[in-house]
């Protein structure tokens, strides 16, 4: 589908004028009025029916009939309606001279007006996170895998109508709620101590759809993976023959037209579920997104827990205990009674080898010879510039190093040349693994089943690739030290040129 804008998309917008006109507060009125009107099915209106209209709400001083005419001449050359000529017997002499006219909205006005009244409901961002919305698509989903070559007339398309509005619907209330924590008045909020009393219903809340967004969404991802191309072209056919059979006064859509956006929005499902080449799936940025929600609440709930307790007196408390000090008349008491109080004190960990001059497991700590640690000083003061030290050399620490590195790689290029033998392989038919080589094989299925291609490339530049077997297909990976039931992948080992030919 070509997805540049037009000429069209790219037009000035006259019927948008209205909203910012001079006599601003004339047009809304009037444009509202026959909104109004409209949503009672009332479609063509008199200028005397809107001029009595408008007058009853008593918002326009000093508005007369030739005021209201002028304006919706106006209007109508802005497109925003349109007239026709009223055949009705004239009743007066002023009916008969003036021009008779009858007007209607027009569709762009009726979206605008639309558009205007949803506005005025807006209060924040709002937006929910609805798990009932994954069982509805999970729903559809299977059932074009199940009767997509044997559909009804008009299933598809109710099928289809179903799916891209719960799809759609889930997909910006949880855009609105996860802006809604992020915005300034949800920052205000959390600041406070109000805070508090939502704070385990609101990470309750948002675990939940964590839960279930793990469980549901990533069955919808596995249903779609099924969903074979001959299948989908065949679904979304059905859909436009049924959209094509519904009888319109107007000229709609084409055929060609109306599959492309079909075929848009098939890959938008897919998109947001599974993923493409470009990215990680939205799937897998709003569980991100929304765990971080989590942290985010928790984090404000803790700083305003210490902010209260930080500002708690313990005055009370610090005199009862200074009381019971001063009861005392021994000195250990009052160490014993401190070591209850205050307990120990913070220590300092100093880091180095200690030289035991035995290896005794009775010999106490108070009978080894101290350990002489130099301790630098914490004062802002500027210390006396002494001798320089010399470089200290790490040669012999990277070469260490070095060679532990090129030992791994080592190990991983032998395991690589011995996968390439097998070329396509499952996990049931390889050989008897060692420790290593089973964790590299399973290092190996977690990045390529974290990936939307199910493949990566190796530093020497072997690509590895992961099959996914049916469901409850499995196999039984033999190890030296035992065996794992897993499921069956297929192991796919090339090489540079092989991948890329």
């Amino acid at each position: 589908m070509d997805e540049r804008l037009g000429a069209s998309a790219l037009r000035p917008v006259a019927e948008l004028n209205y909203l910012n006109a001079t006599n601003v507060a004339r047009y809304r009125a009037i444009m509202r009025f026959i909104y109004l009107e409209y949503q009672r099915l009332k479609y063509w209106l008199k200028p005397e029916e809107i001029y009595e209209g408008v007058q009853a709400w008593g918002v326009l001083e000093g508005y007369t009939l030739d005021y209201c005419l002028s304006d919706l001449e106006q209007l109508k050359n802005w497109g925003n309606l349109a007239s026709r000529h009223d055949g009705g017997r004239a009743l007066s002499l002023e009916e008969y001279m003036r021009k008779k006219s009858q007007y209607l909205l027009t569709p762009y006005s009726i979206e605008i007006e639309r558009m205007l009244e949803a506005l005025e409901k807006v209060k924040g961002y709002g937006g929910s996170l609805e798990t009932t919305y994954f069982d509805t698509i999970a729903e559809c989903v299977h059932f074009i895998r199940e009767r997509a070559d044997q559909m009804q007339e008009g299933e598809a398309l109710h099928n289809w109508e179903k799916l891209y509005l719960a799809f759609k619907t889930m997909h910006e209330n949880a855009a609105d709620f996860i802006a809604s924590i992020h915005s300034i008045q949800a920052e205000e909020m959390m600041a406070t101590d109000g805070f508090l009393a939502m704070k385990e219903n609101l990470v309750n809340y948002l675990q939940h759809f964590v839960k279930s967004l793990q469980r549901s969404a990533y069955k919808i991802e596995g249903q779609l993976l099924k969903v074979t191309p001959h299948l989908r072209d065949l679904y979304l056919e059905n859909v436009t023959a049924d959209e094509l059979r519904k009888p319109r006064i107007e000229e709609g859509k084409s055929a060609e037209e109306l599959l492309a956006e079909l075929q848009q929005g098939w890959r938008n499902l897919t998109r947001w579920f599974i993923g493409d080449d470009t990215g990680v799936s939205e799937l897998t940025l709003l569980e991100k997104a929304t765990k971080e929600t989590i942290a985010k609440v928790v984090r404000s709930a803790v700083r305003l827990q210490e902010r209260r307790r930080g500002g708690v007196s313990r005055r009370g408390d610090l005199e009862m205990i200074a009381r019971r000090f001063a009861q005392l008349d021994r000195l250990e008491d009052a160490h014993k009674l401190a070591a209850y109080v205050f307990g120990l004190f913070e220590t300092r960990h100093l880091q180095g080898e200690d030289r035991r001059e035995t290896e005794r497991a009775d010999a106490s700590t108070w009978e080894e010879p101290p350990n002489i640690r130099l301790i630098r000083t914490r004062s802002r003061r500027r210390a006396v510039r002494g001798a320089s030290e010399p470089m200290r050399s790490h040669n012999a620490k990277r070469e260490a190093y070095r060679e532990q590195v090129q030992a791994m790689l080592a190990e991983e290029r032998h395991f690589v040349e011995k996968m390439l033998g097998y070329g396509s392989v499952q996990i049931s038919k390889l050989a008897p693994l060692n420790g290593k080589e089973r964790m590299r094989l399973l290092q190996w299925i977690g990045r390529c089943t974290g990936t939307a291609s199910r493949a990566f490339v190796t530093a020497d530049g072997y690509k590895v690739a992961v099959l996914v077997p049916e469901p409850y297909e499995t196999g039984l990976l033999r190890c030296e030290d035992g065996e794992l039931a897993m499921p069956n992948y297929r192991i796919q080992v090339m090489k540079g040129e092989e991948a890329h030919g």
